[in-house]
């Protein structure tokens, strides 16, 4: 036998040349690995061929009358609605360096939503699963406790301590420049405080704008639908200022990459273990592997616990169920009741939903939570100013403070956007366009309880001075 025959691999014909080294040329074929090219392309996580059955079918379903509010139906739906407008964003030139995923996967529903762009079969079912599912609380669950997991106990301890500082001083300084901005645009200052600074901070609509327009209503005899009619505008708009400088932010963490821990807070020192650093630098899909199915189940199901516990907590002692769920996660790590195995699967569901349900939330969340006119009854120029400098401020006076305190400046930045955002919905947006999700901790205390506080100091003024 020769030296080639000793090489070559028997094959049937038509398929793979012989010898090994024609393995690595290119076939020129496309059955099968022409199409396993196209099935390796993908639009966000949908293969090719996959996104367009997918559209075929839901146009189908539309043409049929058969969209349902199903489990089934709506991840197609709003996976590939999702995707299609995150991956619109990511290839959109300037923009795509500043979040335009996430800002597009939230407003193009919205507008399509409010000019009747949406089918309205898929516009209701969106709108029902939505409500009814509350999904947005299983995606902030998994990620809170991923990501608190995976932190060392005392970076955790110190990082909680810290971050108040920075949101506390930030607060107050945004509310001084943003009542003095609109008072010198002629907005008054009664107006400009109240009715346009506070809702940027007051939490979100549910938890913000709500809760202050029904309290202005009392002290003020205003109907408060009138009252939710002024203060949701500059919440909305806050929180879309938020999400483009913290992606603006994100651009400048990877030009001066002294200036952030790309989601961590402060610097780690010796003796100091971050599981999320540790499977970064080892490559993304590291640790993965080695988890098994059951623990990283048992993760995910230990996320719903907190979350069924936090809500439990919310009838007994009123504290919203996200805060009541971060500070259970911080307390199981704190006194080691999560065992290391846990802990690497819950990081593993962090990072599963982070990169699957990501947009498809933030579609959901556009089109039946982000009202369209709302947003554009905001731009008006005296507004426009007075809330891109009341969210500047916040951000730059975090950026300074967090330096200044030894945690990473643009991290700090970050959180503290989140307390000028739309809630919940708001920090998912902003944490996916500044890509650090890990935040999502420290953004709940920025929001819930930063809101909380806020909304309960600014009616005890309004009551004193009205």
């Amino acid at each position: 036998m020769s030296a080639h025959d000793a090489g070559a691999i028997p094959t049937r014909a038509g398929d793979l040349q012989s010898t090994p080294d024609s393995l690595d040329k290119p076939s020129s074929r496309f059955w099968p690995e022409r199409w396993w090219k196209l099935v390796d392309f993908r639009v966000g996580i949908i293969p090719l061929p996959i996104y367009i059955v997918l559209v075929i079918l839901v146009a189908t379903l539309v043409l049929t009358g058969e969209v349902k509010s199903d489990g089934p139906t709506m991840i197609a739906v709003l996976v590939l609605g999702g995707f299609t407008c995150a991956e619109i964003g990511k290839r959109t030139p300037i923009l795509r360096s500043i979040g335009a995923g996430a800002i597009f996967a939230t407003f193009i529903p919205s507008a399509l939503a409010y000019y009747h762009l949406i089918p309205a079969q898929i516009e209701r079912s969106i709108v029902d699963f939505t409500k009814a599912t509350n999904f947005l609380y299983l995606f902030i669950a998994s990620i809170i406790v991923g990501s608190i997991f995976a932190m060392d106990r005392d970076v955790l301890i110190k990082g909680f301590v810290k971050i108040f500082a920075p949101l506390v001083i930030g607060s107050i300084a945004a509310a001084i420049v943003g009542t003095a901005v609109g008072t010198a645009l002629g907005l008054g200052t009664h107006h400009t405080f109240f009715y346009v600074v506070v809702p940027i901070m007051a939490g979100g609509v549910g938890e913000g704008a709500i809760p202050l327009s029904i309290g202005y209503a009392a002290l003020t005899g205003v109907p408060q639908g009138e009252v939710f009619a002024q203060v949701l505008p500059p919440v909305m708009l806050g929180s879309l200022t938020a999400i483009l400088l913290s992606g603006l932010l994100n651009f400048v963490g990877k030009k001066y990459p002294h200036l952030t821990g790309e989601g961590r807070l402060q610097p780690l020192k010796e003796g100091e273990i971050d599981i999320q650093a540790v499977r970064e630098e080892d490559g993304k899909e590291q640790g993965v592997g080695h988890v098994g199915v059951s623990v990283i189940a048992a993760a995910g199901l230990t996320a719903i616990t907190l979350y069924l516990l936090g809500v439990i907590c919310h009838h007994l002692f009123g504290l919203p169920a996200p805060v009541a769920m971060l500070f259970l996660a911080v307390l199981a790590k704190l006194t080691r009741a999560v065992s290391p195995q846990l802990q690497q699967g819950g990081l593993v569901v962090f990072d599963f939903v982070r990169t699957t349900m990501t947009y498809p939330l933030l579609f959901a969340i556009g089109v039946a939570l982000t009202p369209w006119d709302k947003l554009v009854a905001a731009f008006h120029i005296a507004n426009i100013i007075t809330i891109v400098s009341t969210v500047v401020t916040i951000m730059v006076t975090g950026f300074f403070v967090g330096r200044f305190m030894g945690m990473y400046p643009i991290e700090t930045a970050i959180v503290n956007a989140c307390h000028s955002g739309q809630g919940g919905t708001g920090d998912v947006a902003i944490l996916t366009a500044a890509n650090r999700m890990q935040l999502m901790p420290f953004a709940q205390i920025a929001t819930r309880i930063g809101g909380a506080i806020t909304v309960t100091a600014v009616l005890i003024i309004l009551g004193y001075f009205r």
